[in-house]
């Protein structure tokens, strides 16, 4: 086998209902970060329990380092697969102590066969202070809060130096600059080590930062599994967009192999990424950064909508066929405009990745 890991055609039921429908994805190399993005109740903690040995699967196997850890006739108990899962909520030992509940973690792997990897390079003191948690060994989880207790999770899982870490929704409980700060500082310690690790979010923007390929999940199927680059600027499908929400499908003509033309903003030129017919109509993915402002050109529409960001601000352009378009602008753009005035849009538009829909 040349993965690291395979998760193969894997589905699970509740009560007759299909939470995770033939489910496959791979990952090729180790210290690879992946990331299971979807909407909220969709599965994807699911997954992480079918790889952890906590859920029966119905069908298909789980792979890791060559290892069956689960397939028709095989299930090897959670303690024994070097899998480390870390919850979303607090699951740490009410009766012990921060420093207790990671010393757990380290004990779990002297009584693991499977772990063959060695103590991990970072000591308990270095992860507390990279996880910003450096005074709390000797509280107890009832003296901390929900945020602290889900990096003394993830200190306990990472401690014992895993075959393969399972992360569900690791900084949920964060404000967005310490978020940050333990995202980077979790990267960093997932690559020098090596540490194989899958995580579960519904950020996108931390599945993008952290990732090296995610894997949306959609309706209990993986909709798209690709590079962040792609799942951002190549979207296969248009439930991929929906679930984004950050585009607009206008319907285009296709004039030749790099050209459509569309009857509000004319000619489109760019890489079609996949081959049409000339002639052919098809829906064309604009996104607020495919547009570019041109205060000189002739193209212009009114404003409807204007969202300041702090960096930028995205503006809502109404054309005169009644489509809403996202325009991104920097904030410290020198030509700014209100809601009602006009906007104008460089002509001829271009737009590295031309992603068409029938």
């Amino acid at each position: 086998m040349s993965n690291y890991f395979e998760f193969n055609n894997i589905s699970y039921n509740v009560n007759g209902e299909s939470i995770l429908n033939n489910i496959s994805f791979n990952i090729k190399n180790r210290g690879d970060i992946i990331s299971i993005l979807g909407p909220s109740g969709i599965g994807k903690t699911t997954i992480l329990r079918c790889i952890a040995g906590l859920r029966k699967i119905e069908n298909g196997s789980i792979f890791l380092k060559d290892q069956i850890l689960t397939d028709s006739s095989t299930c090897i108990d959670p303690e024994d697969r070097n899998v480390a899962l870390c919850f979303q909520d607090n699951a740490l030992f009410p009766h012990y102590t921060v420093e207790e509940n990671i010393q757990f973690g380290i004990k779990k792997s002297l009584f693991c066969s499977k772990n063959k990897n060695g103590p991990l390079a970072y000591s308990m003191d270095q992860l507390l202070e990279l996880f910003y948690i450096p005074n709390l060994k000797h509280k107890y989880p009832h003296e901390i809060s929900a945020g602290e207790a889900q990096r003394v999770g993830i200190v306990r899982s990472i401690i014992h130096n895993p075959d393969l870490l399972l992360l569900d929704e690791p900084f949920a409980n964060l404000d967005q600059n310490l978020r940050e700060k333990a995202q980077k500082n979790l990267k960093e310690i997932i690559k020098t080590s090596k540490i194989t690790t899958i995580i579960v979010t519904h950020d996108k923007y931390e599945a993008f930062y952290l990732s090296d390929y995610c894997g949306i999940l959609l309706n209990g199927k993986i909709a798209q599994f690709d590079s962040p680059y792609n799942i951002h600027h190549v979207p296969n499908s248009k439930e991929i967009i929906e679930f984004f929400n950050r585009g607009v499908l206008v319907t285009a003509k296709v004039i030749s192999e790099n050209t459509l033309y569309n009857e509000d903003l004319g000619e489109i030129k760019g890489e079609l990424i996949k081959k049409y017919s000339k002639g052919e109509m098809v829906e064309l993915l604009i996104q607020p950064e495919d547009l570019v402002h041109d205060d000189n050109s002739n193209l212009k529409f009114d404003v409807v909508d204007k969202k300041f960001r702090g960096t930028d601000l995205i503006y809502t352009l109404k054309t005169n066929s009644n489509v809403l378009l996202p325009v991104f602008v920097h904030s410290h753009h020198e030509h700014l405009h209100d809601v009602n005035e006009k906007f104008g849009l460089k002509q001829p538009i271009y737009i590295d990745h031309l992603v068409c829909f029938n």
